[in-house]
């Protein structure tokens, strides 16, 4: 379990690169060490502004759902030839400068033994939701050995991309809870918010343990050889600023303060947070992901001049080509106000994007950017 920490948050003192321990996988390849992804995390000049996507691993490839044909989503991730390819496809197809790692939020808590699965077309279900003390006193926390599976994964992964680094993931502690006390996905967050203010001797103790889950988790993807993790809070958009210092952002900040000591990049992304992106910086990460709904200079500005990631509209990949490259340009004309920016969209690729106009995007990122 995670020490007691205060409701505050954590310190927003920034440590210098040369701080931070050094993680194995940039000791022994100095090529990822120097990418354009890595170095422009840590705000540093970059030959061309790097470019991933959200969920780039899956969703639209026609080569995803191939080699996914009869395997359910959970197993797909707890088996490492698929997790190795599923991750290295969009590498191949786009040349993009860095691989996500291919999993799902809610993996941690299958592992050490909740009851829950992914049911296509809902999202992730819970059989026995999270109400009391009891319930989460009963959730084990996670070791190594739960997902033994992803540490052969990254090993292989970090093997096969050579220079590309591979980005480790987690869901923040709110977004999990919500999952855990909901029973599956909630657009109002109604049984979530009702535990958080009426009883929050729970919401505290759930909260403390997904943080410990997440945090281990990110470790195990580090250790193996990750570069850089990111925290997703897809539901953080619920909350309302002061509820968000008070309920959530303590939380976040501990597993963000464990990875910072792993020497990597942090990033940090919601979706619907433009009046959290603030509090999103001060929680601790490195980058701030940034969704389309805010222009990406005033996402700068909100952040407090940190790193950005982000953060083209995902539907102008419907668009015709030449308005989906102006946008695009626009949004990197923007991203120059930061200390390093990361292009990606403001969310996930959508499952019926053409992939060949995220290639044509990539293409236009990098030769753009490098002009």
């Amino acid at each position: 379990m995670l020490s007691r920490f205060p409701r505050t948050g954590a310190s927003t003192r920034r440590l210098t690169w040369e701080d931070r321990p050094v993680p194995a996988a940039s000791t022994t390849d100095p090529a990822v060490h120097d990418s354009a992804f890595l170095r422009a995390a840590r705000g540093e000049e970059v030959p061309h502004t790097p470019v991933w996507f959200m969920r780039q691993a899956g969703r639209s490839l026609p080569e995803y759902r191939k080699v996914r044909q009869g395997v359910a989503m959970l197993e797909s991730c707890m088996r490492p030839d698929l997790v190795v390819e599923i991750t290295m496809q969009p590498v191949r197809r786009y040349g993009v400068d860095a691989a996500i790692f291919f999993s799902d939020i809610v993996l941690p808590l299958k592992a050490v033994g909740v009851d829950l699965d992914i049911v296509p077309g809902v999202g992730p279900v819970v059989a026995k939701p999270v109400a009391t003390l009891e319930d989460v006193a009963a959730i084990p926390d996670l070791t190594p050995g739960h997902v033994s599976f992803v540490t052969e994964s990254v090993q292989r992964l970090v093997g096969e991309l050579g220079a590309t680094p591979l980005i480790g993931f987690a869901g923040a502690p709110f977004t999990v809870a919500s999952y855990l006390v909901e029973g599956g996905p909630s657009k109002e967050h109604a049984k979530t918010k009702a535990m958080m203010f009426g009883a929050p001797d729970v919401w505290d103790a759930l909260m403390r343990k997904i943080a410990g889950i997440s945090a281990a988790y990110l470790q195990v993807q580090v250790d193996a050889g990750a570069s850089a993790v990111q925290l997703f809070d897809s539901w953080a958009g619920a909350m309302a600023p002061a509820d968000y210092r008070r309920y959530v952002m303590p939380y976040s900040s501990e597993v963000l303060a464990h990875a910072g000591t792993l020497g990597v990049p942090r990033i940090h992304f919601g979706v619907g947070t433009g009046e959290l992106l603030g509090l999103m910086g001060e929680a601790g990460a490195d980058v701030v992901g940034v969704d389309w709904r805010v222009p990406l200079d005033e996402g700068v500005r909100r952040v407090g001049g940190r790193v950005v990631q982000g953060n083209l509209d995902p539907s102008l990949v419907f668009a015709p080509t030449e308005v989906m490259l102006e946008r695009a340009a626009d949004v990197l004309e923007r991203g120059r106000s930061a200390p390093g920016h990361i292009f990606n969209l403001g969310h996930g690729v959508m499952p019926s994007t053409d992939p060949d106009q995220l290639a044509r995007l990539t293409d236009f990122v990098h030769e753009h950017s490098a002009r």
